[in-house]
Parts: structure tokens; sequence; C-alpha cells
């Protein structure tokens, strides 16, 4: 529970954490008086600080008499007195530009999501969609070179999936359209976990009536699905190295690559994407309060993006540096989220 604060620790606690937001530097109690232009002494704001660290919201990272918030004090910060922003009609017009130009081809529209929120907050975004496998209604293929096909899936509720194949060589327009007729005979309004082995199963024992270039074709259509990975959430990152801008330290390096390595995990995954649909809107997690990231130094901003029912899809965020501007970034974060569920639900 967080500490109730009368208005002088609470001015005080606030000057420190805006200009720890600007340098991430330790502010020193002289510092403060010049600022804030108080009637108090260097000596009384440095007993103001001192009960301040004693409630956990500030702590002295140097031998030196600065200070700087811990996770808990910019918890109280974000929770208490941060005035958010608003983003401007041109801001969401570039963002509804870059993600709308995707149509609804849902990989594209998430990538294209991550790297707008990416460049806006100067911070790493990511993106988590779960596994859904929804039932289909359509598969195509597309003849792009000699050896490469672009296999087409389209989703019962409109979504778009691309991915592009190995194929055998020598395929004619009317061996693809005998492999998607018989693929779009036996998959339509179903899953395709559902039909794959059935089908596997026609095709080794010839019961599909198809040639062999088609046969060979629907196996390598199925296997490329079948060979995303499983598990509850595919993810996606874009802007890593933006992390890495503001750190020096070998031991910066290394924490900050575990934690990529971290989030790729299942277990990270699911458990990021259960504490986004926890409640309404935008979910904040601070530095080690959330055991997530509690050694990575980073904060996570993230909601979740719902389709028409207003079921919960997947999530969307950033991870960025504890200082990273919360009163910009989370506006940000709640309307990408809101757009993406609009443009994929």
């Amino acid at each position: 529970m967080l500490p109730d604060l009368n208005q002088r620790s609470r001015a005080i606690l606030k000057f420190v954490v805006d200009a720890y937001m600007a340098t991430g530097e330790p502010v020193g109690s002289r510092a403060i008086a010049e600022r804030l232009g108080m009637t108090l002494s260097a000596a009384s704001i440095r007993s103001v600080m001192a009960e301040l660290e004693n409630q956990g919201l500030l702590h002295a990272p140097h031998i030196s008499a600065g200070r700087v918030p811990t996770d808990t004090g910019l918890r109280f910060f974000v929770e208490g007195m941060l005035e958010l922003g608003d983003l401007g009609a041109d801001e969401k017009a570039g963002i509804e530009a870059q993600c709308a130009a995707t149509g609804k081809n849902l990989t594209d529209v998430l990538a294209r999501a991550t790297d707008t929120l990416s460049g806006l907050s100067a911070c790493a975004g990511l993106v988590l969609a779960p596994k859904t496998d929804r039932p289909l209604k359509q598969i195509e293929f597309v003849n792009l070179a000699p050896g490469r096909v672009l296999v087409v899936l389209v989703t019962a509720d409109g979504l778009v999936e691309n991915r592009v194949i190995e194929a055998p060589l020598g395929l004619s327009a009317s061996t693809l359209t005998m492999a998607a007729n018989y693929l779009n005979r036996r998959l339509v309004g179903r899953r395709l976990v559902e039909a794959q082995s059935e089908i596997e199963e026609d095709i080794r024992l010839q019961r599909a009536e198809l040639d062999e270039l088609a046969g060979k074709l629907v196996t390598a259509g199925l296997a490329v699905w079948s060979g995303v990975p499983s598990g509850p959430a595919q993810l996606l990152l874009r802007g890593q190295s933006r992390l890495l801008e503001d750190v020096t330290a070998v031991a910066d390096v290394e924490r900050i690559r575990q934690l990529f390595e971290m989030l790729e995990t299942e277990e990270a995954m699911a458990r990021l994407l259960a504490a986004a649909g926890q409640a309404e809107g935008v979910q904040i997690f601070i530095g080690a309060e959330n055991n997530l990231f509690a050694h990575a130094g980073c904060s996570v901003i993230v909601a979740p993006y719902k389709n028409g029912q207003e079921q919960m899809i997947g999530a969307i965020g950033v991870i960025g540096p504890l200082r990273m501007n919360y009163a910009r970034i989370i506006p940000m974060v709640d309307f990408t989220a809101r757009l993406v569920g609009k443009l994929v639900g």
C-alpha cells in the first residue's frame, strides 16, 4: 500500500521524479530549495527526503546526498501525481494511417502498430497475439516465382494471414487451383488443427484425388502453418536497440539481453498476456514490482486489444527505461490498442 504524503512531501517527491526523468541523475536538497523556492532550509528538505527514503519512495544510489525515486516512488508518482497528456490530432492520424495501410492482415497490422509505437515512444515495442486457431473461410495458393508460393489463409471472422513457402518446381495454375479447392472443401468452417491429421492421412494413402505436385503443395502449405511455434501467444518485438541507447555498463547490456530471452518463453508470454487482461485499459509495470521484470530495470506499459464482442485478442505496448515519459506514452499505448482492436476485430 502506498503511503499518505502531505503537500510538502509530495512537492519534493514530484521534483525529484521530474528531475530524474529529465536527467537520470540524483537530486540534492540544495537544488530542490533553489528550484522550488520553499521557505525551507536545505537541512529541512534533507529531513523530508530522509523520510521519503524511509517510506521506500527515494533512495541514494551513491555516497552523495542526492536521491532518485525507487520503483515504489515512481508508482506513487504515476498513480497519484501524473498528469496525462493527450495525443494531438496529427499524431492520431499518423498512427491510424500507418496501421490502416496494411488492411486486415493480422501479422502486418500488428507489426506496423508495434513499429509505430516504438518509433513514437523511443522504446521497444511489443505485441502479444494469442494462439486462437480460428475457424477458416478460405485458403489460396499464389505462384510468386519458381519454387516459391504464397499461402493466403482467411479466417471466418475476416482476418488474413500470409506465408511464403518453398514449393515443387513446375507448378501450373491448375495445380494451384486443385490444391486450394481440395483444402477449401476440407477446411471451411473448421480449425486447421481439427483437419490437419485427417488431410495428411488422405494424402499418405492417396485418397485425396490429388496429383503428385498438388499433394506436395498441400503438404507444404499445412507444414508452414503447423510450424508456427505453439504456446499461449506469439511475441513480436520491435526497436530492442532503443533500450541500449543509454546503457554503458556491460552488466546492464547483459541484463537487457536476458530480459528479451525471458520474454520469449511461453510462461512469460502467458503471464504478461494475463496481466494485461486483468483490468480495463492500460496496465503499467514498473521495475522490480513485477517479477517478470524484476532484474531488468525497465518499465512496461501494455494494453489489451479486443474484438467487436469485447473479447481480448492480445496485448500491445512498450518496454522502456524506468524514466520513460509516462504522461505521453500511456495515452499513446491506449489509443493504439483501441485502434488495433478496431482494425483486426
